[in-house]
């Protein structure tokens, strides 16, 4: 059971709906069907502090999603919240549209510094609508009206947002069956992916033959693909499952891209901002993008969406892209205290250090049961993929994927007090998107919960 606070006293007027089921109910009859994590974790959140969050019943529950990765510095932080309560009582514009106030100012000037040296004098910065699916709709337009061109590359297992361009280059087939007509002439291609490998082969010949055929396709006059407005890829995919990019790999797409002249787009939405243990994911293989999509974590708890760019792709004309909210005056405060916190060499050392020892105790686990088919990711993004025990190996020796006993795992990990996201194909993966400051102490309460439960369900499986 999710861990119980006595001390609680939320809703207990009269009319007031008390229970977690009393909300459900009513958000069930007045909100969207659309709505996905409500039917996941069936509860009415009242508190928020640090890596926990507790629900109107007064249970508090680890929080390991962390709204999908966009708390860097977790719930409620003080110099956050600071940050904004200093903006709100000094009677600054809190919405400005593109209009510059000092507090944009110093947010556009902290970001260009922490960047690749060879980027920070050389680029442009489009501030976007609130989500991240608005800054990858916004680098196609820029991308497009740049070059002149139509086509875009994307890669199988990308996610890139549920707008209707951004779909269009998102992987996942389930969001995109029942709405016809994306946008056209994007082409996907094989993303490195070992235990999965997608030619089969896995391992350095798996990551060698998606390097391949990346090149030689697009270098081939007879390939069926006219030459693209943009390259675009995650340099850890997310939603596709916790999949990092080997570093050869980005750096083949990286010079490839550069000798044809296409620009090269980055998402570093769910995998920026200190997540993977740097501060953008891109630079483990020492790389400079041509655009960088950031989003999530960039606010600091708050909506924003930036795209940052080569400034010789800067040809669009005044009011060419636009968004009512990219004027978002406490998403830039609380971003700037993230942005100072997080890139900070000594914190990032911390990120990559938990993210170890997380993915060495998980191999610890993942060696007493059957169900564990790969534990893989970098810094505070880890991956968890489960499998069917009984099912047929394929020509990997990797058995098939169970979204089923992932959706069990996390079902009981609630129930058990800690909320975690699945992901990958068909759901089977298990994602770790914690507070990047996430204590020693909750860590190891999180592996504690994760264990008993994965052991409880391969017990079961094994049945």
């Amino acid at each position: 059971m999710a861990i119980k606070n006595d001390t609680c006293n939320c809703c207990a007027n009269s009319g007031v709906p008390v229970t977690n089921a009393d909300y459900m109910l009513r958000q069930e009859a007045t909100e969207s069907n659309a709505r996905s994590y409500p039917r996941k974790f069936p509860y009415s959140l009242v508190k928020a502090q640090g890596s926990w969050v507790e629900d109107v019943e007064g249970n508090r529950y680890l929080d390991f999603l962390c709204g999908a990765g966009t708390l860097a510095l977790g719930h409620n932080d003080p110099e956050v919240n600071q940050a904004m309560i200093d903006l709100i009582t000094s009677n600054a514009p809190l919405h400005t549209l593109d209009i510059t106030t000092p507090t944009k100012d110093r947010f556009v000037h902290k970001l260009i510094s922490l960047l690749p040296a060879g980027m920070q004098g050389n680029v442009k910065v489009q501030f976007c609508s609130p989500s991240g699916t608005d800054a990858t709709d916004a680098a196609i337009k820029l991308c497009k009206t740049a070059t002149g061109r139509s086509s875009v590359v994307a890669f199988s297992g990308g996610y890139h947002g549920m707008g209707h361009g951004a779909m269009a280059l998102t992987g996942n087939l389930g969001a995109k069956e029942k709405v016809h007509a994306l946008m056209p002439e994007v082409h996907f291609f094989p993303y490195p992916y070992s235990y999965r490998c997608p030619f089969g082969l896995g391992g350095e010949a798996g990551v060698k033959a998606c390097c391949e055929y990346f090149e030689r396709t697009l270098k081939d006059p007879e390939s069926g693909i006219t030459k693209p407005a943009a390259v675009i890829l995650e340099p850890i995919q997310g939603e596709g499952g916790v999949i990092p990019a080997p570093v050869e790999f980005l750096q083949t797409v990286r010079r490839v891209t550069k000798e044809l002249g296409i620009p090269m787009i980055c998402d570093e939405i769910q995998c920026g901002v200190g997540r993977s243990g740097k501060f953008f994911a891109f630079e483990y293989a020492n790389i400079e993008p041509d655009v960088i999509l950031v989003s999530k974590a960039i606010g600091g708890t708050q909506p924003m969406s930036v795209v940052v760019y080569n400034k010789e792709l800067d040809k669009w004309t005044p009011g060419a892209h636009a968004g009512t909210f990219r004027g978002n005056q406490l998403a830039m405060a609380a971003g700037t205290v993230v942005m100072n916190r997080v890139a900070n060499e000594e914190f990032l050392a911390e990120v990559r250090r938990k993210g170890d020892y997380l993915r060495e105790r998980m191999h610890e686990l993942k060696a007493k049961v059957s169900i564990i088919g790969d534990i893989r990711g970098k810094g505070l993004m880890s991956g968890c993929e489960f499998v069917d025990p009984k099912g047929a190996k394929d020509s990997l020796g990797s058995l098939p994927a169970s979204g089923d006993i992932a959706a069990l795992v996390q079902k009981k990990c609630f129930q058990n007090g800690l909320v975690m996201e699945k992901g990958g194909r068909h759901g089977s993966v298990m994602r770790c998107l914690c507070a990047l400051n996430v204590s020693q102490e909750d860590l190891e309460k999180m592996i504690a919960i994760y264990e008993k439960v994965v052991i409880e369900v391969d017990r079961d499986a094994a049945k």
